[in-house]
Parts: structure tokens; sequence; C-alpha cells
């Protein structure tokens, strides 16, 4: 697959795991705000899982551009990713067996979507395979969502109401909107108008 490809698929994946993530999460609060009454939210379970392979999706496909940087710092990005998905499909299969959410299931979730979009966005900056200001964007949101489950697993805010959504804004904004535009429509910069592709990490020494 060329870099154009991956560029283009991996920005459709990342829309496609947001929609298929909020409809889900969507179908299964409102179980939970039934109190468990009715059926459960097996197609709910199901949008989740299908948000899931495509964030593994994006975690593969970017380790082939981002391992050109640094391949050790790379490959934490696609395993997050998994652990992500893995997780994620564990509090599905416990909410069908159980009819109740598993406490706390998005924050457990966050955890490795937040390290591992911070050692995407560090790897993106570095190399400016996407402009830098995107990068900084996520950076930020990825940051503020890090930031956010310590807090809410604190009872500080509730990152599901009120102020503490507005940490998810710079998150969302980058994958749903920002970063696939700019992949979908411009791709991936040359190495060579990347002048520094290499991380420190790969530099040689003398």
């Amino acid at each position: 697959m060329s870099r154009r490809m991956i560029a283009v698929t991996v920005g459709v994946l990342f829309v496609v795991q947001m929609v298929t993530a909020m409809a889900g999460t969507s179908m299964i609060q409102a179980f939970a705000d039934s109190g468990g009454e009715g059926a459960p939210p097996t197609v709910g379970v199901l949008l989740m899982m299908c948000s899931g392979v495509a964030v593994v999706g994006i975690g593969l496909l970017m380790y082939r551009v981002l391992k050109s940087v640094d391949q050790r710092l790379a490959f934490w990005y696609p395993a997050l990713r998994i652990v992500e998905c893995t997780v994620s499909a564990a509090c599905g299969v416990y909410l069908l067996t159980r009819l109740q959410e598993f406490p706390n299931h998005l924050l457990w979730v966050y955890i490795p979507t937040g390290i591992g979009g911070l050692i995407l966005n560090y790897l993106l900056f570095v190399s400016r395979l996407v402009p830098r200001p995107i990068a900084v964007l996520g950076l930020v949101g990825y940051t503020l969502l890090t930031l956010g489950v310590p807090l809410d697993f604190l009872g500080v805010l509730d990152m599901n109401d009120g102020p503490g959504m507005a940490l998810l804004v710079p998150g969302g904004l980058f994958e749903v909107v920002i970063l696939p535009i700019w992949l979908i429509t411009k791709g991936f910069r040359a190495p060579s108008a990347a002048p520094e592709f290499r991380s420190p990490a790969l530099a040689p020494t003398s």
C-alpha cells in the first residue's frame, strides 16, 4: 500500500471510529439511563467493537509510516491501540452478560487512547509528516484527555458531563475533523519536506 493510500485510509478510519463510537456509546448510555430495562444494547456494543477494529487498523497502518521516525517508540502506538480495542470489547462483553456497565468503562478505554495519542502526535511533530499545528492540536487534545482520567477517578470532574466534556473537544476536533481532512486531501508530507524526519533517538552518534 502506497503512503498516499495509507493516508487516505487512516483519515477515513479516524472518522469511522469516531462516528461508530459515538453512536455505540449513545445506545449504551440510553440503556444505562433506563436502569437496565429493555433489550440489551447489542447493536451499541457491536458499534463499539467496529470502532475498536477501526482503531487497530489506524495503529497498524500508522506504524508503517511512523517506524521511519523512531521504530521503538512507534511500536507502542499500535500496541496501545490494540489494548484500547481489547478493553472496549471486554467492557462490551461484560455489559451484555451482566446487563450493567463496567464501572468507569470509558475511563479505562481513555487511558491507552490518551497515551497512544501522545506518542502519535509527538512523532508527527518531530517528523513534520503533517503540519506542526495539527500535531500540536493533537498533543493538547490527548494531554487533556490523559489528565482528565485521574481527575474523573478522583471525583474532581465528570468527563461525561459539563466542564469535563470540554476536555474532549480538542481531541475530538483532531480525530474527526482536522487530521482526517488533511490526510484525505493532502496525505503525508514526503521525507524530503520533513527536515526533522528522524528523531534525535535515531541520530548518528560521533
